[in-house]
């Protein structure tokens, strides 16, 4: 973005406080349905005055005041709703940004200078310049307005001329306040293989933080996306939400603090627990996008603006096509070799995907990736096992013809290594204590360029062999450990900040390096899901848990900020109780790949997946590019519907899941959303196994987008786990 903004710097617009001076200066950043106002108070201070629906005439934003905002009494305060408010002012409340300057002065205030406004792709940039009055302190807060996805995104760049190195205590990418009589806040907590679950309060009084101290598998416990509800819960298709994201793959907090007259401000950032920054004189520092949009129709709206703006500017390859793939690791997990492996490559073929990927176990010779207490960081090919080596391995996919990927953990290594023999100076880890190994492994320094230089050369070397290699599965498993790096010296405390800078340095030079290769995030589950790391990335993967009935509130909770085509789900043997066909179903919801063997299948579940595999790539489409409604929810009744609706509302697919219905309880009828009300659709029951047919009431009839949307399908029945996948298309 950068380079684009300097390319346009002719074209900017800037406006300066000294020529305003005669009348208000009101900001307005703005899309096609919400409003952002701020204005440069009496004070030259800058305040926010609105942010809601779009107001209609242009008239309506002089009215707006800076000071006007009224309290729970009825009373106005003068005290006004400073943008980026500082510490050591006079707000009392929670500041986004805290200062030690270099003579020791713990406060800072902010008067703006001037604001600028240029195009970037899809929207316009303003960039509102702030500086201090007594320090040489400059603050710069961006905002990025999408128009037609009614999304923005904002961070800030703070810098300073002062003598001496300056201290950042709290460096928020963001401040948004709200006036409403309630708050209910919707939080998505996470363990491993317990991803995404939604969970809701009441905001009150005071301060509610969610944040997370594990550095580099940042989001195991709870993950960087949350959901506001405004004068009410959160609601699927009413009511007025805030969902906001922050593209940051290591340590973030949320602060949500509602103050003495119930008003609520939202402070979204790197957590600046254990990372004061020091920051020198003329660097900058810029903090995360904070990604967000006001849905005033419920988080459905709210999910459906995310999805296309992220398919649009944000996720690598946003409006591609998606690879399906076969993965080895549930069939074979560490006991494998070529032969093994080429036959399951000739399996995937057989199956109608894409790709076959080997996931962990093939590398490491001195100490022999056998299990997960040796050979990672040590990237050759384990030679007994692959003699051939990853040459072979392409060389069997080209001969099955499918594409060939493959699985790594460049952050990481174990103690019984020979980079670790060779490097100790590359790990994170104290040198005058006990260490503490999470899974067996440590965190290399990514702060430190040779391991950045390192970490790049593992892809890099990889790519240079094969160049045919396909894909990358990119794993981290471990959380940061035993906090100290070697390289950072007397820095210690800005290890957590610079260890993320250093994965994006080198995940920037991969994607300029290979822009075309396809990677999967991955990090012990779904404990990285940030839209930073997914510019670098096609997809992430939800979680370990295959299991389809936790599947789908999995899938669910993070379809509320991802589109189909960023999650990745794999058919596996996780809870046998369940049918293949439910177990494929659910996984169709996303980027469908799958991670068992044929052997295990009969003849007929065989060709139901075959079958399945083939659908999935003709809706693809459908279902990966188009608009998503989350038509019935699992955590309010036994069952769960999605659909998913193409663009031109010629396409659609219903998925519907009967997880555990009660005895003889009432099955309403599912109504859709999203369809041509004048179109006339052909309704048709898919994924069936062989032989079997359809109990769907609706199959093979015709009923108009009106009839479908007010009166709606019966798919679901009283059988537990089961699945009905329903194809509609325009006549």
């Amino acid at each position: 973005m950068k380079k684009f903004i300097t390319a346009t710097l002719l074209m900017t617009t800037v406006i300066s406080a000294g020529a305003q001076n005669a009348e208000r200066n009101i900001i307005r950043i703005a899309t096609d349905n919400t409003d952002l106002v701020l204005e440069v108070g009496p004070n030259n201070r800058l305040y926010q005055t609105y942010l809601g629906p779009k107001l209609m005439h242009d008239s309506d934003i002089r009215n707006l005041s800076w000071n006007q905002i009224a309290g729970s009494d009825g009373s106005v305060s003068t005290r006004g709703w400073e943008a980026y408010s500082t510490s050591g002012n006079e707000d009392f409340f929670e500041p986004a940004l805290g200062i030690t300057h270099a003579d020791g002065n713990m406060s800072t205030y902010l008067y703006y200078q001037n604001h600028t406004r240029s195009e970037v792709p899809g929207g316009t940039l303003t960039s509102i310049n702030l500086k201090d009055d007594k320090y040489p302190v400059n603050v710069t807060i961006n905002y990025v307005a999408y128009p037609k996805e009614n999304v923005i995104k904002t961070w800030t760049e703070i810098s300073h001329k002062e003598k001496k190195p300056i201290t950042l205590s709290q460096y928020a990418s963001a401040m948004l306040y709200f006036n409403e009589p309630q708050y209910w806040l919707t939080e998505f907590s996470s363990d491993w293989a317990k991803e995404a679950q939604m969970s809701s309060q009441q905001l009150q009084f005071g301060k509610k933080v969610i944040d997370t101290k594990l550095g580099s598998r940042a989001a195991m416990f709870t993950h960087p996306f949350f959901e506001v509800g405004l004068n009410g819960p959160v609601k699927e298709n009413s009511g007025e939400v805030l969902m906001g994201t922050l593209g940051w793959t290591g340590n973030f907090r949320f602060t949500f603090e509602v103050d003495n007259a119930g008003n609520l401000r939202v402070l979204p950032g790197i957590n600046p627990y254990a990372s004061n920054y020091m920051l020198k004189a003329d660097e900058v520092f810029t903090t995360p996008e904070f990604i967000f949009t006001l849905s005033y129709d419920g988080a459905g709206q709210g999910s459906r603006n995310l999805h296309d703006w992220a398919r649009k500017y944000e996720l690598k390859d946003g409006e591609g096509s998606r690879l399906t793939l076969l993965n080895n690791w549930e069939n074979t997990g560490f006991n494998f070799n070529q032969d093994v492996l080429s036959k399951l490559m000739v399996e995937a073929k057989h199956l109608g995907v894409d790709m076959f990927l080997l996931d962990d176990g093939w590398f490491g010779n001195k100490y022999p990736r056998k299990n997960d207490r040796a050979g990672l960081g040590d990237w050759e090919v384990t030679h007994d096992k692959l003699p051939g080596g990853v040459a072979a391995l392409v060389k069997a996919a080209q001969d099955a013809d499918v594409k060939f990927g493959i699985w790594i953990e460049p952050e990481m290594v174990n103690p019984k290594s020979e980079l670790y023999e060779k490097h100790p100076d590359w790990v994170i880890e104290q040198p005058n204590r006990e260490t503490y190994y999470y899974r067996n492994q440590l965190v290399l320094d990514l702060s430190n360029p040779k391991v950045q230089d390192y970490v790049f050369g593992v892809v890099d070397n990889i790519l240079t062999e094969n160049p045919d290699v396909a894909y990358f599965k990119w794993d981290c498993n471990s959380p940061i450990t035993n906090i100290y790096s070697p390289y950072a010296k007397d820095h210690q405390s800005q290890l957590y900040v610079d260890h993320v800078r250093g994965i994006y340095n080198v995940l920037k030079r991969i994607k300029d390096k290979y822009p075309n290769v396809p990677m999967m995030l991955c990090s012990g589950g779904g404990a990285r899901c940030d839209y930073e790391a997914l510019k670098y990335f096609t997809e992430f993967w939800c979680s370990d848990n295959t299991n389809p009935i936790e599947r789908v509130f999995i899938q669910w909770g993070f379809s509320q900020f991802f589109p189909a085509k960023a999650m990745a789900a794999h058919v596996t043997s996780w809870n046998r109780n369940t049918s293949i066909k439910f177990r494929t179903d659910v996984a169709a919801m996303c980027k469908l790949g799958f991670d068992i063997g044929l052997h295990e299948l009969s003849a007929d579940e065989l060709a139901y997946c075959q079958q399945a595999v083939a659908n999935w790539k003709r809706l693809q489409p459908t279902v990966m590019d188009g608009d998503q409604y989350r038509l019935v929810s699992p955590y309010e009744t036994n069952h769960a519907a999605i659909e998913c609706v193409d663009k031109q509302k010629n396409s659609a697919v219903l998925f519907a899941y009967d997880l555990a219905p009660r005895y003889q309880e009432k099955l309403p009828a599912v109504k859709l959303q999203g369809l041509d009300p004048n179109k006339k659709y052909l309704v048709k029951e898919i994924n069936l196994m062989p032989g079997s047919k359809s109990r769907f009431s609706g199959n093979d009839k015709t009923f108009t987008g009106d009839y479908l949307m007010k009166v709606g399908l019966r798919p679901f029945t009283d059988r537990h786990n089961n699945s009905t996948v329903i194809e509609l298309t325009a006549q």
